[in-house]
């Protein structure tokens, strides 16, 4: 019988950046998410391993839910970049449609959608197999590919599935595959 791994995939909590709808940045969560977190319920269970995406924004997250642990570079956000810190308001609505639409966009010079899909495939893939419970803070990005990755869906399905911040999604991982257990479960009481 071959060893479960549990994999509880948290996404960061509010920053400027979602509030006001603007593509990521590297950058410090704000008032109200340092507030959701105080508030929230918290994660239950111990963890054999702890890992956060290397932006601010998820090692703050990771501190203030008590979790100590490694940042790991697989988990890192989608790179977006030359529109890294702009207002969705500010791309041409052709540009962002197709962004929106083709998996394989990369007009802003960043990363597509496909190859952060692979990145997390390949991730995924390293931690299956462990036996142990994994803690990864990370992105909404990060958690929808998870996803996918998980039920084999298309890239194309990536904007159709809606991660919140400070929410808990949790795969297990039984050999041969990963199954979704829960998505997008609120930390907050």
């Amino acid at each position: 019988m071959s060893a479960v791994t549990r994999l509880t995939l948290v996404t960061h909590a509010f920053t400027d950046a979602v509030q006001a709808a603007r593509f990521p940045a590297d950058e410090p969560l704000n008032p109200l998410g340092l507030r959701s977190v105080e508030t929230s319920g918290g994660l239950s269970g111990e963890a054999a391993g702890v890992c956060y995406a290397p932006e601010a924004r998820t090692a703050q997250t990771a501190d203030a839910l008590g979790l100590s642990g490694t940042a790991e570079e697989a988990l890192r956000d989608l790179d977006c970049g030359s529109w890294a810190g702009r207002s969705m308001d500010a791309i041409a609505p052709d540009q962002l449609m197709a962004w929106l639409t083709d998996p394989g966009f990369r007009g802003h010079g960043g990363e597509a959608i496909t190859d952060l899909i692979e990145r997390v495939s390949l991730w995924l893939n390293g931690v299956a197999g462990q036996g142990d419970r994994v803690i990864a803070i990370t992105h909404p990005a990060i958690v929808r590919a998870a996803i996918l990755c998980t039920l084999q869906a298309p890239a194309e399905s990536f904007w159709r599935i809606d991660i919140p911040p400070l929410t808990a999604t949790t795969l297990h991982h039984r050999q041969p595959a990963w199954t979704l257990r829960s998505t997008a479960h609120a930390l907050t009481e």
